[in-house]
């Protein structure tokens, strides 16, 4: 009885087969190719939003707690936020919080922003001093907010970069004049790049002194006297987040007189980039889904072209089994020209994919990106669905009578 055929001499005649009909082995891997690299490229995308989010929320401070106004059902329903939270809020905070380092309070609006015959519309955000060390912004020209400014509200503005560059393409920005509304402030200050966070470009802003945002835009509320936006407090340490989030909320429940639901939201970078993250990993795990199947599709095809292989090669099939060789020796032959199909094809998908995330990478503000793990699991998958998918024909090829399989010669 013949023994088996060594291993290598088994890679060796497939390599030697596959090499003879290079073009039905390369229309055999496209499958696997097309399958990899969807694979690949798609997670590389997901990843790649996933770190995009979590970038742009680190430009909002890492140890910043955010109070929004309204109930969690009117956020989620889209309902304008009722006038809950109030300048005596942000104050009491800051004076009765421990783990509160800093405080900011915010007015928002969005205004026509004029200079001369150029014009753009901007956010408008009234702010006091702290709001620059809070938000981890920085001045590139001039100086910021002072509470000298605060105090006596001047018309004074601080803008950002891409908003300087609009209404003051060529020459400095700083002591020229804009309107907002009709009304006449003095550049001060141009912000350093920030860049923007889901959409909003945060260089296009506009900084006045909360009392002038008062005094000549938004006016005081006859009933709730000054009403913010919302409150940006910074706690002392990341460590400390979680007792300044505590005493905020008991605090405000205290001073609102809440008995059951909170007429607030008191929001942490950490909740914002845990909601970031299911988002983005579920986005990741369907986009890889979708690449999975393509693999499928492309181990389908392979089992495919590997039975047509097997019909076309019977004779030589029957001549092996004639001249000795074990069915277990056709079978490993068979399965070997899948694996390496399968395999080669999942090096090429992975290099193919690696050029499709360089070119995201270069072309749109998605940092793509791919880990090595990733590249492993995805390359052996692909082998093991040749393996996988190479049984049936692989079978069929070991089970043929040499009899039967020579009678066409």
């Amino acid at each position: 009885m013949a023994s088996n055929l060594p291993i290598a001499e088994t890679v060796g005649m497939a390599l030697t087969t596959l090499r003879a009909n290079r073009l039905r082995s390369l229309l055999t891997m496209l499958g696997i190719v097309i399958g990899n690299a969807s694979v690949i490229t798609l997670v590389g995308v997901g990843r790649g939003a996933q770190n995009l989010a979590e970038s742009q929320l680190s430009t909002l401070g890492a140890n910043v707690l955010f109070v929004v106004p309204g109930s969690n059902d009117t956020r989620r329903q889209g309902v304008a936020f009722p006038k809950t939270l109030v300048l005596e809020d942000a104050e009491a905070i800051a004076e009765q919080v421990p783990s509160v380092k800093r405080v900011a309070p915010q007015i928002n609006a969005n205004e026509v922003v004029q200079s001369g015959a150029r014009s753009s519309t901007a956010a408008i955000f009234g702010i006091t001093p702290e709001f620059l060390p809070v938000r981890s912004f920085e001045i590139s020209r001039g100086r910021f907010i002072t509470e000298q400014d605060v105090k006596a509200a001047r018309t004074v503005v601080v803008i950002g970069p891409d908003l300087r560059d609009k209404l003051f393409p060529s020459g400095s920005a700083i002591g020229q004049n804009l309107r907002i509304r009709d009304q006449s402030f003095t550049v001060i200050g141009v912000m350093a790049p920030k860049g923007a966070v889901f959409g909003s470009n945060q260089d296009e802003n506009a900084y006045i002194p909360l009392t002038t945002m008062v005094s000549r835009l938004t006016g005081r509320d006859p009933t709730y006297g000054v009403s913010l936006s919302f409150i940006s407090a910074e706690a002392l340490s990341e460590q400390s987040t979680g007792a300044a989030k505590f005493q905020i909320s008991n605090l405000l429940r205290q001073r609102h007189k809440i008995l059951r639901n909170d007429d607030f939201a008191v929001r942490s970078q950490q909740d914002a980039l845990t909601i970031v993250g299911t988002i983005t990993g579920g986005l990741t795990l369907m986009l890889g889904a979708i690449g999975g199947v393509s693999l499928l599709v492309g181990g389908i095809g392979i089992m495919n072209i590997m039975l047509v292989s097997v019909s076309e090669r019977t004779e030589e099939i029957g001549l092996r089994k004639a001249l000795g060789a074990r069915s277990s020796d056709v079978l490993r032959q068979f399965l070997v020209e899948s694996l390496v199909l399968a395999s080669l094809g999942g090096v090429i998908g992975t290099a193919a994919g690696y050029g499709a995330i360089a070119l995201v990478s270069a072309f749109t503000p998605l940092p793509a990106a791919i880990g090595v793990s990733t590249v492993l699991v995805t390359v052996g998958l692909s082998g093991s669905i040749g393996l996988f998918f190479g049984v049936v024909p692989a079978r069929r090829a070991a089970q043929l009578d040499p009899i039967t399989a020579l009678r066409s010669l």
